[in-house]
């Protein structure tokens, strides 16, 4: 039994709307669906629906198109749309037949409760933003110029942040007094002082912990970093 269908497809920006981004493979998916005897009804419509913008025009216009001639309405992808709980919607209220090609036994029912479940995510979605910016404000972090969902970061993650920096400058010192500790050890058990190790290392190039000059109290350090 033939059929008669009408075309619709959306790009989300405006640049892949005038490239052919992601258009070319929605018609395509589009035509490969319709069988030798059916019939797909010229034109093509196409939603470039960027940013938050509500109205859908064209569907509206196809949906128009399929009441007027009795065709079904033909949409090359349905998953890629199912967080869109407007558009799900409009498909649900249209009141006419339609197929999706990557979903092609989703129905009227089907696409309802994936339109409810959306409007549910994005209100739970919304609900989390603000309940997070407003416990950001609380603490009295800046909130201004950050993005969405972003992280903002408390004063006791500042302070955990520099007391690991300290941590680690100490572990690299803790580090090289242990590499340096043989030396030192051989030059004190000749019975040298400190400052005549300080000398003999300085002499030798072997560089300090800290990345300074030798000194007895540098060597010092050293032998109370090794324990």
């Amino acid at each position: 039994m033939s059929r008669t269908f009408v075309g619709y497809a959306r790009v989300s920006t405006d640049r892949q709307g005038r490239s052919g981004l992601g258009l070319e493979a929605q018609e395509a998916a589009i035509r490969a669906h319709v069988q030798p005897g059916d019939a797909l009804l010229a034109p093509l419509y196409v939603e470039v629906e960027s940013g938050k913008r509500a109205d859908r025009p064209k569907l509206a216009e196809a949906i128009a198109r399929c009441r007027t001639t009795g065709a079904t309405l033909l949409i090359a992808r349905l998953d890629r749309l199912a967080r869109d709980a407007h558009f799900l919607l409009g498909l649900a209220k249209a009141g006419v037949e339609f197929v999706a090609c990557d979903m092609p036994h989703a129905n009227r029912l089907t696409v309802g409760i994936m339109a409810l479940v959306a409007e549910e995510e994005a209100r739970a979605i919304s609900a989390r933003t603000k309940a997070a910016l407003a416990a950001a404000k609380a603490r009295g972090a800046v909130l201004g110029g950050r993005r969405p969902g972003q992280r903002v970061p408390s004063a006791d993650a500042g302070q955990r942040g520099r007391a690991a920096a300290v941590e680690a400058r100490r572990l690299a010192s803790d580090h090289a007094a242990h590499r340096v500790l043989p030396r030192v050890t051989a030059l004190r058990d000749e019975g040298r002082s400190l400052a005549s190790v300080a000398a003999t290392l300085e002499a030798e190039g072997i560089p300090t912990p800290r990345g300074g000059a030798w000194t007895a109290t540098a060597v010092r350090r050293v032998l109370l970093r090794a324990g």
